[in-house]
């Protein structure tokens, strides 16, 4: 799929209709006075178009946020064209594909699971450990052990694809030994900049429903070729999700570890809070870590949010960022994201 050609063109629709058709029980829109609308969902890059249909197959009849979330980036996980999310995901150095996500519900639990091998849906594990454990993230074999104990079924993970395209990168990768301390550089992955939309779309989303209670998801195999056992910001509560439901939630794509270091999300749920709307907050949180760290204009992070009102605002650091918006005016929404650089 190419990710830029939906960027020509596209616009948010600007219209909030008060009703629509296809809306069923329960769900009848709300238009806010600042332009939101409920119930309402956006996530990040192209991908989460597909997605955003789904979650809107559970709020327009009136379904909760929380489930909307989960149906909704179930399918980029599903998805063997994507090679940054789920099961079509590219390996680390090692040829392993892990997996890694995270959920948070509108009362503020939340549950993840981290560096995860042979389990096609880690989001759906990640609801689990937030039901069914006083956990709030569980890691590697652990992660494992306990979804083959929920009966998800294990499968290979590495698809042809995948590992055609990590064989290639093997004979040109510049990496030195995992001892040698010079370490210290970011993989940029098949593409050029590391996490752009070429080799690390990580897919967060957001939904707000028609109750007005907002829940987040977000999901990823990872950056490409990353060393064995790594984990980015995506299964990190505050860093790569974060959702408060007195205010509104946020998620994030790119370079996790530029994320965790501020604690991202968690940060733009924060200025939200304070009043800033939500392409603000993401702004801001996207300065902040220019600020701390000015090399990081090489990297690419983007900041989603969506506020109690519905209202979506995103930043990131380099252009080619996009963002999905669905409601009932239009369900195939996608906008290019506004950028530092």
């Amino acid at each position: 799929m190419d990710r830029r050609r939906f960027l020509q063109g596209a616009t948010i629709a600007s219209g909030m209709a008060l009703t629509a058709q296809g809306i069923g029980r329960g769900a009848a829109p709300v238009a806010t006075a600042s332009g939101g609308m409920l119930p309402r969902v956006c996530s990040t890059w192209d991908f989460g178009v597909a997605a955003n249909q789904a979650a809107w197959k559970v709020l327009s009849t009136g379904g909760r946020s929380l489930d909307a979330v989960e149906q909704g980036v179930r399918v980029p996980e599903a998805d063997l064209r994507n090679h940054s999310v789920g099961k079509g995901g590219y390996p680390d150095r090692d040829g392993k594909v892990t997996l890694d996500a995270s959920i948070m519900d509108e009362h503020g639990n939340c549950g993840a699971v981290a560096a995860m091998e042979h389990i096609a849906h880690p989001i759906s594990v990640a609801r689990r450990v937030m039901e069914r454990t006083p956990h709030v993230l569980l890691a590697g074999d652990g992660a494992l052990q306990f979804a083959l104990e929920q009966g998800f079924p294990r499968e290979e993970l590495l698809t042809p694809d995948s590992e055609k395209a990590w064989h290639e990168w093997l004979k040109t990768a510049k990496y030195k030994p995992v001892a040698n301390s010079e370490v210290k550089t970011y993989n940029a992955g098949p593409g050029g900049t590391p996490g752009d939309a070429s080799n690390h779309d990580t897919i967060g989303m957001i939904a707000i429903d028609a109750k007005g209670n907002l829940s987040g998801a977000c999901t990823t195999s990872g950056m490409a070729w990353k060393l064995h056992g790594r984990v980015g910001d995506s299964p990190i509560i505050g860093a790569g999700l974060y959702v408060d439901n007195e205010v509104g939630g946020a998620t994030s794509t790119g370079v996790g570890e530029e994320v965790i270091r501020n604690v991202g999300s968690f940060l733009v749920v924060e200025l939200m809070r304070q009043g800033r709307s939500p392409e603000d907050a993401c702004r801001e949180a996207v300065e902040r870590i220019l600020r701390r760290k000015p090399e990081a204009k090489d990297l690419q992070v983007g900041f989603l949010a969506m506020d109690k009102k519905g209202n979506v605002g995103a930043w990131a650091i380099q252009k080619g960022f996009s963002y999905a918006v669905c409601d009932s005016t239009r369900q195939d929404t996608l906008i290019p994201g506004k950028s530092t650089y």
